[in-house]
């Protein structure tokens, strides 16, 4: 079993090429730190639509190496925070339309990769989520009802023998699904935006970190680049750059992927449209079956590292490992003798509010894209394309969503911010505990983590 390196996405591909350093001091138009899907998304947009413009990245090891080229692959709808907390501060139809960007913005990754050549193993077959203990199942109908009272939801509940003949988990008692989402290989895309951004002119340099970010002015271990506009782009490593420690949570979630299934494994259970999978458990888990028949499945393992401290290549604890482990053989225990072949974990941004945002200081020229709690690989595309926007003045309709420019107060400096998650993630799992054993409502303990950490 391979432990860290990265992700298993780039063990499959092979590390890019190395690019080159910053050459030293220089001056652009737009300098974008961090070569994840948001700076590279930014940069791809910004070129399309005005190819004169100079746009510099600026990348701490290569492009992709954080969440970008480590998550679990699901390219889907999902509103960071949801999408009830805008209607109290925009209203309805502005939560509405939020909703209805993401969907769309399913489609323009898609529509993007297809056009560039990206081959990253795309396959559209919705979200599924799955409730396999009487309390998971009175949340996820009441999720179902709340859903299906929004206009671009799309969602569908499944009962048990619908739900286990789309995708055989067991003990399910329910499920819902929607068509908005899709499985990615997340290395992939990376490596192809990456190039399809250079094919436009844009400058990329790696092995270079990013040291602080100042109005028009980025400071680096090569150098210093100036520009008109800086775009932040740095999600879970905000953490390391000057001034900005307490800004967003860097928070850890881990993978694993078992060595690819026999066709009888398959046979038995179902999954075979592309669906990406989750549950209704309060420490949730997320799957997707690979395109060389892996299951990919992830979770949290050790939350939080004490002082914001980053992880790098990706090493697991065993502890993490058994977890998840444990989560594949009862959701399918057919996979009981499976192999683990790949073990990772990775940092994401997580606001205080845990609500993402995307604007632009036009007074200092600094904009900033981030704080998607594992949203991502959708959400960035929007950010980048709304960023883009920003920055050449543009009135369009996702200039004004109404995640543009919100602002949220820091986190609190240790050791309370260290107190909070782990308290946190206790919390749900003594709840996920209770259910398991057969609790049938949620665990006022759940609820009580909710209000300790803002999400209440």
């Amino acid at each position: 079993m391979i432990n860290g390196n990265v992700s298993h996405w780039w063990e499959e591909i092979g590390a890019p090429d190395p690019r080159p350093e910053l050459p030293g001091n220089l001056t652009a138009d737009v300098a974008i730190v961090g070569a994840g899907y948001t700076g590279l998304w930014t940069a791809y947009y910004l070129k399309q639509a005005k190819p004169e413009l100079r746009v510099v990245v600026i990348e701490q090891r290569h492009v992709g190496y954080g969440a970008s080229g480590r998550n679990g692959g699901w390219l889907t709808n999902a509103i960071t925070g949801g999408r009830e907390q805008y209607v109290k501060t925009h209203g309805r139809d502005a939560a509405e339309r939020f909703q209805r960007a993401m969907n769309e913005t399913v489609e323009e990754v898609i529509r993007v990769a297809k056009a560039e050549g990206i081959d990253a193993d795309i396959k559209k077959g919705g979200e599924f989520n799955v409730a396999y203990t009487p309390a998971q199942e009175a949340r996820i109908r009441a999720f179902a009802a709340s859903e299906q009272s929004w206009q671009y939801t799309d969602l569908e509940l499944l009962e048990a023998p619908e739900a286990q003949a789309k995708i055989n988990v067991a003990n399910t008692r329910a499920a819902v699904w929607h068509p908005h989402s899709a499985r990615i290989q997340p290395a992939k895309l990376a490596r192809g935006l990456a190039e399809a951004c250079e094919r436009l002119g844009v400058e990329i340099y790696e092995r270079t970190r990013a040291v602080e970010i100042s109005p028009h002015l980025v400071r680096t271990t090569h150098g210093t680049v100036s520009a008109e506009y800086i775009v932040r782009a740095t999600e879970g490593f905000t953490a390391n750059l000057k001034g900005l420690h307490r800004l967003w949570l860097p928070m850890n979630s881990s993978l694993i992927a078992t060595e690819p299934l026999p066709a009888s494994v398959w046979d038995e259970l179902h999954w075979n449209k592309g669906e990406v999978l989750g549950d209704f458990a309060h420490v949730y888990m997320y799957a997707q079956r690979t395109a060389d028949d892996r299951i990919a499945i992830g979770g949290r393992g050790v939350p939080y590292k004490y002082g914001s401290r980053t992880d790098t290549d990706g090493q697991t604890p065993e502890v993490t490992v058994d977890i998840l482990s444990e989560i594949l053989h009862r959701f399918f225990p057919a996979t009981r003798g499976a192999a683990i072949d790949h073990v990772w974990s990775g940092v994401l941004g997580v606001p205080r509010d845990w609500a993402a945002t995307v604007g632009l200081d036009r007074s200092t020229g600094l904009a900033w894209g981030g704080g998607y709690v594992g949203t991502g690989v959708t959400s960035t595309n929007l950010a980048g394309r709304t960023i883009t926007d920003l920055i050449l003045g543009n009135n369009s309709e996702i200039a004004s969503l109404p995640w543009v420019n919100h602002r949220v107060r820091k986190w609190e400096p240790e050791p309370l911010r260290w107190i909070a998650t782990k308290g946190l993630y206790a919390a749900y799992g003594i709840a996920d505990h209770s259910e398991l054993a057969g609790r049938a409502k949620t665990s006022p303990i759940a609820h009580i983590a909710d209000v300790v950490t803002g999400r209440g």
